[in-house]
């Protein structure tokens, strides 16, 4: 289990004293709370991103980067990287070198963002923010997996022949993490590429949380990255901590009935018994925060929310030395996994053994795409990860596609062997997603499933990786209405590690069986 915390950086008043901090006062506790996070002992310090006042954290890299640069061990986040109003390109490159600076202490947290004037800022519309979420994501997927990118979408201008720079360090992208407070779809996506899901945790009541994380859950199982207790979880929280717990009660009160979101409404004993929120001692933290494992399962990432609402620096710092003395070192040695289930989070392999976060090298099916004993990708031979930088690669016109591996004389643009497939999934893969996550087809994927639905017989192809099938292959068929295949003559077929492997992930309709 990883244990840190998050700031969404807002500027507020602090209403004891009547006086806000400056916007340099407030960048400048967000350095110090972030070193004191590391001098306690915790394993994580992630930053909002915001664009619009009373928040300050309008470029995540830069502050991360300069943390990276006075910091040894801290894991560097964010608990917003906004997917819908960043280009993907600009996350790719600006992370990448962060990750380079920071010599691999570097994952990310994709958020929508819920300001809807600060779509228009930025050329978007906020009732665009799921398809935003989609499109954007999966092209930022594939500018850290594919050395050069030909991509076409709705929402930027097409990229062809593309390379994102820096590469990621050591070819290991950041682990990425899909944030959400109440929407189904993004967990849905976490688990379609095998990411990790972040359960925001702090304004909803424990039922909430729990259906959100077990619908990733079950998803995430679904798109065969491992079964469903192995899918890797992140809660948010927050705390108010001291000694008593009448003193906490008493002194965070006004900060709870004046903070931007929640104050003026429900009080502070009402919202503390529907929500995860604990004002408290810190054995009240402890037993509340062993508790959310009851509703959630093993999960591998717990943030905690200290320095909002106007609470001052000095407080802020009193409530981490709380939380790194006191709560954290009881709670990591209870609620260490079962062997058999959750594994901890993914980080880059630079990492050293034994560091907190240190994981399996998140790879295209995500880091449980393995099974549990089997090496880490960078660890596996050179063949194997030929083969899983090949499931991404485009199918480029022959004279673009590199010589063949092998043979000397094999050189050169491989051959065709025979007409292109009836329907190529690489070309509906963002599509399929839509569908899966909206129910509607669009009109390029309705005539694709047309295609297969209507035809006489059907060749289905598929790479094989890590003894299954592609992901993107099961999810097609996923999206036919159940029935639509009965007593349709179906030949399936499976291709292995070779050249020829990339260009494989599709099918073939015949209108008449004989002309197979």
């Amino acid at each position: 289990m990883q244990f840190g915390i998050f700031t969404i950086g807002d500027v507020t008043v602090d209403p004891t004293t009547g006086r806000a901090p400056t916007e340099h006062e407030r960048i400048k506790a967000m350095v110090a709370i972030a070193l004191k996070a590391e001098e306690v002992g915790l394993d994580v310090f992630a930053t909002g991103e915001h664009h619009n006042p009373p928040f300050v954290p309008s470029s995540p890299t830069t502050m991360l980067g300069h943390i990276a640069a006075r910091t040894e061990r801290l894991l560097l986040s964010t608990s917003t990287t906004l997917i819908t109003t960043n280009d993907p390109v600009k996350i790719a490159e600006d992370y990448a070198m962060l990750q380079h600076l920071a010599d691999g202490r570097v994952d990310l947290m994709m958020g929508r963002g819920n300001t809807g004037p600060v779509y228009p800022w930025f050329g978007q519309d906020i009732r665009n923010g799921i398809p935003l979420a989609i499109e954007n994501y999966d092209l930022l997927h594939r500018l850290w997996r594919e050395d050069v990118v030909d991509w076409q979408g709705r929402f930027r201008t097409p990229l062809q022949a593309f390379t994102s720079a820096p590469r990621p360090l050591d070819g290991v992208p950041p682990f990425v993490w899909h944030g959400s407070i109440r929407s189904p779809e993004i967990a849905e996506q976490a688990a379609y590429y095998g990411d990790g899901f972040f359960a925001n945790h702090i304004f909803w009541p424990k039922e909430h949380t729990q259906r959100m994380v077990g619908l990733y859950r079950q998803r995430f199982a679904h798109y065969g990255h491992g079964s469903a207790d192995q899918a890797i979880v992140g809660l948010g929280g927050q705390v108010f901590m001291r000694k008593n717990s009448q003193d906490a009660v008493r002194e965070f009160r006004p900060y709870f009935d004046n903070a931007p979101v929640y104050g003026h409404g429900p009080s502070l004993e009402e919202f503390t018994a529907q929500t995860p929120l604990t004002v408290g001692s810190p054995q009240q933290v402890i037993d509340r925060t062993l508790g959310f494992r009851d509703y959630v399962g093993d999960y591998q990432r717990q943030l905690f929310l200290l320095d909002h609402a106007g609470l001052p620096l000095k407080t802020v710092l009193e409530q981490l030395d709380l939380l790194g003395e006191e709560v954290v070192p009881v709670l990591r040695p209870r609620v260490r996994p079962a062997a058999s289930g959750a594994r901890a989070a993914g980080a880059h392999p630079r990492l050293a053994p034994g560091r907190p976060g240190r994981g399996r090298r998140p790879g295209r099916r995500g880091p449980h795409g393995t099974s549990p004993g089997r090496r880490p990708a960078d660890e596996q031979p050179e063949a194997r990860r030929r083969l899983r930088r090949s499931q991404s690669a485009v199918l480029d016109p022959p004279a673009r596609r590199p010589a063949r591996r092998g043979h000397p004389r094999r050189a050169g643009p491989p051959r065709r062997r025979g007409r292109r497939p009836d329907v190529d999934l690489r070309d509906h893969a963002h599509d399929v997603v839509n569908n899966l996550l909206t129910g509607f087809p669009s009109a390029s994927l309705r005539t694709a499933v047309d295609a297969v639905t209507g035809a006489d017989g059907i060749i289905a192809v598929t790479p094989i990786f890590s003894a299954s099938y592609n992901g993107l292959f099961k999810s097609f068929f996923d999206v036919l209405d159940p029935g639509s295949l009965v007593d349709r003559p179906v030949l399936i077929a499976a291709t292995g590690g070779t050249a020829r492997h990339s260009h494989t992930r599709s099918v073939r309709c015949s209108a008449t069986f004989g002309r197979w």
